[in-house]
């Protein structure tokens, strides 16, 4: 498909790789996630498929946050199950009876971050990968699964720092924490894992596919809780902090690149500049 902002590739009947790519910054779109949803669920239903890989072709960005000026644009929910799309993606990943993927390079905010952290496994770039949950630093909250997958990750104070201050933490701190499975110098980043996912593609599919849902019964949030959490996400963008914000002149060409760069730090400055205006008003 052409100019498609998540394409699919198979590279034989054991393995995927989806790709995201949608210029400049890899923003959560509507358009996006509905690709991607009809990807996953076409491949729910695959017998053959054992590794499903993620990466990038968009440099310095993994997957972004949601497209919150154009929310209204994102799908319905779906027919099947009656979750919300971004939320329905990430259980189905995470009981699939494939193992998925990341190769995780550039930024990896907010629903991208939540879709990272609902793979089974995170390869993160030292150099080149950061995270964040940037959402309550523009007067909302995490609505994809990361206040209900964070936790069992890195603990809950971690969580409360990283969703609370809208901070972005670079991979070592990621791999320090729990975060990401493991953070590899960038040329090293893709051999090791290939060598990862040939030696899962040799194995036995039923094994993998059972050991993973024995393992899940151990990690995963309750599902309702991940539903739970997109409707406060939709609630608190309904609310006067987020409009106000919404309705503030929002910046455009260089500098909105430059924002999504540093957003992590820009969102903090914002804040005190606000702060600053009201109490001198």
């Amino acid at each position: 498909m052409a100019d498609a902002p998540v394409l699919l590739t198979r590279t034989s009947p054991r393995l995927a790789r989806i790709t995201f790519d949608s210029a400049p910054v890899n923003l959560v779109t509507g358009v996006l996630a509905q690709r991607l949803h009809e990807i996953v669920v076409e491949l729910d239903a695959d017998p053959d498929l054992q590794v499903l890989v993620f990466d990038s072709a968009v440099p310095d960005f993994f997957l972004s946050h949601f497209d919150l000026a154009h929310l209204a644009d994102f799908p319905r929910p779906d027919a099947a199950t009656g979750r919300q799309l971004w939320t329905d993606i990430a259980v189905r990943l995470s009981k699939a009876q494939y193992i998925t993927v990341g190769i995780i390079r550039g930024r990896t905010r907010g629903g991208g971050n939540e879709l990272a952290l609902a793979l089974d496994l995170r390869y993160a770039s030292r150099e080149k990968a950061f995270f964040g949950q940037p959402e309550v630093g523009t007067a909302v909250v995490p609505g994809g699964g990361g206040t209900e997958r964070l936790p069992h990750l890195i603990g809950r104070d971690r969580a409360l720092e990283a969703v609370l201050t809208s901070l972005d933490y670079d991979a070592a701190t990621a791999e320090n924490w729990g975060w990401v499975t493991r953070a590899l110098p960038d040329a090293e980043l893709d051999g090791f894992v290939d060598t990862i996912v040939a030696r899962l593609a040799a194995f036995d599919r039923t094994a993998l596919a059972t050991a993973k849902r024995m393992i899940n019964r151990a990690s995963l949030p309750p599902e309702t809780d991940l539903d739970t959490a997109y409707a406060d996400f939709l609630e608190t963008t309904t609310l006067p902090g987020y409009l106000a914000r919404a309705a503030a002149p929002a910046p455009t060409g260089q500098q909105a690149l430059e924002v999504e760069y540093r957003l992590g730090e820009f969102l903090g400055i914002a804040a005190l500049r606000r702060q600053a205006a009201g109490e001198s008003a």
